[in-house]
Formats: C-alpha cells, structure tokens, sequence
C-alpha cells in the first residue's frame, strides 16, 4: 500500500479568477469543473500526471487571514534573467509584492491575488528539472518528526532529513520536491493551501486511511458531508485530504 501526493489544493473566494492566475503563472492550462477548477500541464490533466503535481483551486466563502500560509510553492528559475522576467510576469498577471520576514535574501516572496504567498527562487541547480513548480513547502517546528511521519504516509524518497529541512521527492525523480522548513510558531487558522492524496489503482482508500491514523494522523470534520475524500491533519496540524481510489 502507498499514496502518492497529486495535486495542491488552494482555497479561493474566486477559484476561477486564482485558477486562471496560476495556469498563466506556472504555463498550463486550466479547467472547471464542478466548481471547482482545476489547473495541470497542456495534455495532462489527467489525474495523476506523470511528472507533474497539480494545482487544485476549491472555492471558498471565507477570505485569507492577514496570518502567513503554513504551506507554499516555490517557483522554479535558470537563470538570474528568467527570474527577473518571471517576477514581471507575475505581477502584471496580478501577484502582489509580500513580506513574510524574509529580509534581504535572493529569492522573490510574492501573493497570488486572494494572498496566498509563494516564492519566485533564484536558480537553484537542485531544482532544474522539476518543472515550472520547485517545491511544496511545509512550515513546521520539527521537520525530523515530520519526516518520520511522512516518509511513511507517502511513495516518495526522502532526501535530507536535518534540524533545519526534510525534503522529499518522487521516486522516480521527476517533478517538485516536499519539503519541511523549520519555523517557529504553531498553527493557528485553518490551511488555505494543503496537500492532496492519491492511492494507487487498486488500493483501498478507507486502508490507506486507516494506515494513516495509525501513523498519528487525526481526523477532521470540515463540514462538507458526504465527500469521496477524507480530510486529516498530520502530527503537527497540517491539513490534507486522502482522494477517492481510481477506478
């Protein structure tokens, strides 16, 4: 039994607006679909993509707090020119300027047009194939305990594990890494942008759920009712959902 990470869920008052935003961001295309959109490279948005974590943008009546996303993605660059030229482009698209306390560093923290931050990194030889998405990073107080419960919730390979960062990537090799940042502070609202699961053709997902549980996840009540989906929390509160088994 394994689960493998697919697609990152954002919520957005206006999902389709956010989800335009980010396929013109990342360069692919975007659909919607029962009010949700949903955005992946041209010809793959077939779930799950090869190569390719997805963005998933899920409507949401409630605005984000002025509080800091404990979950963001890193852009990926190959060059100091195509950072620059990245940067540009999004901000005419309608990404804003944000500070995060990152102070003077070589990456570009900015805000989709709900807020949501991400970073535009400078190039980064780690990251030069992943795809126009670097990483998925988790803030969070303990990245070793995190990797513990990680490296068995999910297929993916880990990398690093140290007092500072845990990263983890495909076992294949191929698009974004997962990593932990350490980060003081705990969680305080509700994830706007979390992770999403999928098992393998075959699995059983209520299984896979339940290996979950036992790995210390816990469960959690969003109020959506009967859902193909599971929504948990991992140990340190963050939020993501176990998706329906294909078929």
């Amino acid at each position: 039994m394994a689960l493998r990470p697919v697609q990152v869920s954002i919520k957005a008052v206006d999902d389709a607006a956010v989800g335009r935003f980010w396929a013109d961001a990342l360069g692919w295309s975007a659909y919607r679909s029962g009010g949700t959109t949903y955005v992946g490279p041209a010809g793959g948005l077939v779930r799950p993509d090869p190569v390719a974590v997805r963005v998933d943008v899920v409507p949401d009546p409630e605005p984000k707090s002025a509080t800091k996303n404990r979950v963001h993605l890193d852009l990926a660059t190959n060059s100091p020119a195509r950072q620059a030229e990245l940067i540009s482009r999004l901000l005419a698209l309608g990404a804003t300027p944000a500070d995060v306390g990152q102070g003077d560093v070589p990456w570009t923290v900015l805000a989709d047009p709900e807020g949501n931050e991400f970073c535009v990194l400078e190039p980064r030889e780690i990251y030069r194939d992943t795809g126009p998405i670097a990483a998925v990073v988790v803030d969070c107080p303990d990245p070793r305990a995190m990797a513990r419960f990680w490296d068995e919730a999910i297929d993916w390979t880990s990398h690093e594990v140290t007092d500072d960062q845990a990263s983890f990537r495909s076992a294949g090799g191929v698009g974004p890494y997962l990593e932990f940042l350490r980060t003081p502070g705990a969680k305080t609202v509700p994830d706007r942008v979390r992770l999403d699961l999928l098992p393998y053709p075959g699995d059983d997902k209520q299984a896979e759920v339940a290996r979950l549980r036992a790995l210390g996840a816990t469960d959690l009540d969003l109020g959506r009712g009967d859902v193909p989906w599971t929504c948990l929390a991992d140990p340190d509160g963050h939020e993501f959902r176990v998706l329906a088994s294909p078929s």
